[in-house]
């Protein structure tokens, strides 16, 4: 989005929510990117509870199309910088939020936590996930599961392949074959998809451990483990499309489902893009699979609401992140959104198909769940922000040691 087009938007945006705020002090701004199909009716079903236990509160809903979030995300940034937040806004659970906490723009939510009895339906992975220096600054509404690959069965049954590869060095034997077939082995889309690929092949290679121990800066970019499993991702880049990659991940998809590429590594957004716009079915048009090297972790990402410092309804920004957080709330989101829900003890029975094995896996206390890389939970905004840098020259080059170099010194200067 071009900075002329952000300006435009920040100020009709700033125009409306000016003339909402002159009309009543009885109402809750929440901002947030979900406009997309299933999101937006999602939102709608909790700003309408919202408001049906709240009587005479108006729920105002100032979310951003555009940009996968960027858009949103870029004019949330002026508005925090203004000190002229919204009630309650989105992030993305994890990391991304550090840099609003060490500048003050969101408040500590581990009260809260405790008097709606979080700690006791949230899995003890997720809440550590959540915690920043020893303390909690948003409410996940929802889980995503970063860690799968996609595939057609009746492509896999054309080709002769068993099932899906059971860890790298099988799905690049599986290349070999694809290949000589006249298919590609793997779809890929646009940069932040070669990063969401990345972070499965650092976990499939290195394990859940060392996975985390990596982004926790206790493990160097230039080990050995690492070096290896970057070699991985080097040959996995070889046998995919990246030089001719897909303008975004829904056509990304769409090779795999048209029968020119096989495999897909992508979220489980996938799923609903699958059934309701291609009009695909879970183990018949459609299957996944942990990504190779991954199966018992889940790599998990989440959608949450903040307390901002300066809201002018802090009191109705709490209200509304205790419906974000309970059982009602998130069964009134997710089976629209096509996630699945935080807490534990939620109603499985609204859950079916894809949704249903994804809240299985979920609530498996011998599932290892890590937090998402490309989404936001590992790494804060700033490191993020030099990965990518650093990895669109290594996709282009190869140079696979200067990403290294680069990740390990970035990291130190980030935190």
């Amino acid at each position: 989005m071009s900075i002329l087009a952000i300006l435009v938007v920040s100020l009709l945006s700033g125009l409306s929510m000016f003339a909402v705020r002159g009309a009543s002090n009885d109402q809750l701004e929440v901002y947030s990117w979900w406009t997309g199909p299933g999101e937006e009716e999602g939102l709608a079903a909790m700003a309408k509870a919202f408001e049906a236990a709240n009587p005479g509160v108006r729920f105002v809903n100032a979310a951003v199309s555009g940009g996968a979030g960027s858009n949103a995300k870029a004019i949330l940034a002026s508005r925090l910088l203004a000190n002229d937040p919204p009630d309650s806004y989105q992030r993305h659970a994890g990391l991304e939020l550090l840099d609003d906490v060490r500048s003050g723009k969101v408040q500590d939510l581990s009260d809260l936590y405790r008097q709606q009895h979080w700690l006791e339906v949230f899995p003890k992975g997720l809440v550590s996930n959540l915690t920043i220096d020893g303390k909690i600054y948003a409410v996940p509404v929802n889980i995503h599961r970063a860690n799968l690959i996609w595939f057609s069965p009746k492509t896999l049954k054309d080709l002769g392949l068993p099932g899906p590869p059971k860890n790298w060095a099988e799905f690049l034997q599986q290349a070999e074959a694809i290949k000589a077939k006249g298919k590609v082995a793997l779809a890929l889309g646009p940069e932040w998809t070669q990063k969401h690929l990345l972070e499965t092949v650092l976990l499939g290679e290195l394990g859940a451990d060392k996975y985390e121990r990596l982004f926790a800066g206790q493990i160097s970019w230039l080990s050995p483990d690492v070096t290896a499993a970057l070699g991985v991702y080097a040959r996995v880049l070889a046998v995919s499309d990246v030089k001719s990659a897909a303008g975004d991940w829904q056509p990304q998809l769409d090779k795999v489902f048209s029968g020119s590429a096989v495999y897909a590594v992508m979220g489980d957004w996938t799923s609903s893009y699958l059934e309701q716009t291609k009009g695909l079915h879970w183990k018949d048009g459609y299957d996944v699979a942990a990504s190779p090297g991954s199966d018992g972790v889940y790599d998990f990402l989440s959608d949450s609401f903040t307390l901002p410092t300066g809201a002018r309804r802090p009191d109705l920004a709490r209200k509304w992140l205790a419906e974000c957080g309970s059982t009602a709330g998130q069964n009134l989101f997710n089976p629209l959104k096509g996630s699945i829900p935080a807490r534990t003890d939620a109603d499985a029975s609204l859950y079916k198909d894809y949704l249903g094995w994804a809240l299985q896996q979920w609530r498996d206390p011998k599932i290892r769940i890590v937090g998402s890389l490309a989404h936001g939970v590992v790494a804060s905004n700033a490191y993020n922000a030099e990965i990518d840098s650093a990895l669109g020259l290594f996709v282009q080059d190869g140079d696979q040691g200067k990403f290294a170099r680069t990740a390990e010194q970035q990291y130190r200067e980030t935190q």
